[in-house]
């Protein structure tokens, strides 16, 4: 059955067990998921963020988050990470799986030029084809060292979030993750890459799980994909939103309508929105220079100062009547 897993991320650390919870129910209940995503920095604060969603009905991704550290860094609080969620994993068997990260060749130094994440983020979005090659060659031995790591400490199915860009050996993984998003004025070859990873992993014996995809909410960033935040003045002393860009909730609402029924239809096992709320990107609708969410892929929205009550976007409904008529979830 296509779309088994029909989820969305949440990134956890950001507010209160109450307000999880709370969040938690309107994923499941509202949005008719069967999974969450939960990504997270803080090991204790995500695990508790998992225990939430697997008392509410949700099945459970775990997700580690550590960018711009040593790799001896990252593999420790991997092995953090893997502990607490066998934990999860054994008190609720067939619903817990773990990544071991998401898009190395990003998140770790060593592979694009750059100190910090942002900086490599540019060299990424302008010059990456001149370094596919050392990405592929430095990227495989992390991996397999990330899988040992994770083996060693969970014994539930492993994954990772590849960064579309990214040559991935699926072999040693049970299930097959792609940040996979639409960008550019062909959506043919999104489908044609789309068809391409789901035989790939197929041939390996692997589920194709989306583990990323959806755009901001302005006009215009269906065409951008990842890249809807560049929409935004981030070092002006006030972060404000470039002349030009008008606010659209539709443009969200239908690229991720169009997303999920694409998977549906391809068979594809599972995906995830990006995201449940990006609670950094304030909105702000009496002035639109400041009106950050527009560039944010949350499908909720905050107003500036709040981090706990939202109010729904149009790609909450769309994300709820997509999920809701594939078959719903879980009582």
């Amino acid at each position: 059955m296509s779309l088994t897993v029909r989820g969305i991320s949440y990134v956890t650390g950001e507010t209160d067990a109450d307000t999880v919870r709370a969040d938690m129910r309107a994923i499941h209940d509202d949005l008719h998921c069967t999974t969450v995503m939960l990504i997270g920095t803080d090991v204790p604060a995500q695990a508790e963020a998992a225990r939430i969603a697997l008392d509410t009905g949700l099945d459970v991704y775990v997700r580690p988050y550590l960018p711009d550290r040593p790799r001896a860094e990252l593999h420790r609080h991997l092995a953090a990470t893997g502990a607490a969620a066998e934990e999860l994993r054994a008190a609720h068997p067939g619903r817990v799986t773990l990544l071991v990260g998401s898009e190395f060749s990003l998140t770790q130094r060593g592979m694009l030029p750059g100190p910090r994440l942002f900086l490599r983020l540019q060299v990424l979005v302008r010059w990456r084809r001149f370094f596919d090659r050392r990405i592929t060659r430095k990227l495989r031995p992390l991996l397999a060292d990330a899988l040992a790591t994770a083996r060693g400490v969970f014994d539930g199915p492993v994954t990772y979030a590849a960064g579309y860009w990214e040559d991935v050996d699926w072999t040693g993984f049970d299930v097959a993750g792609v940040n996979l998003y639409r960008m550019g004025s062909d959506p043919a070859a999104y489908e044609r890459r789309l068809d391409a990873l789901r035989r790939e992993a197929a041939a390996r014996g692997k589920p194709l799980v989306v583990t990323e995809f959806g755009c901001g909410a302005h006009a215009g960033a269906e065409r951008s994909g990842p890249g809807g935040f560049r929409i935004v003045q981030w070092f002006a002393e006030k972060p404000r939103v470039r002349e030009g860009h008008v606010r659209d909730e539709g443009t969200q609402a239908a690229y991720l309508t169009e997303l999920i029924d694409l998977y549906a239809e391809r068979g594809v096992h599972g995906c995830f929105v990006y995201t449940f709320a990006m609670r950094d990107f304030p909105h702000s609708p009496d002035d639109p220079r400041h009106d950050l969410d527009m560039a944010g892929f949350g499908v909720v929205r905050f107003a500036e100062g709040e981090t706990k009550a939202w109010e729904k976007k149009e790609a909450y409904e769309a994300v709820a009547g997509r999920y809701g008529g594939i078959g719903g979830n879980r009582p």
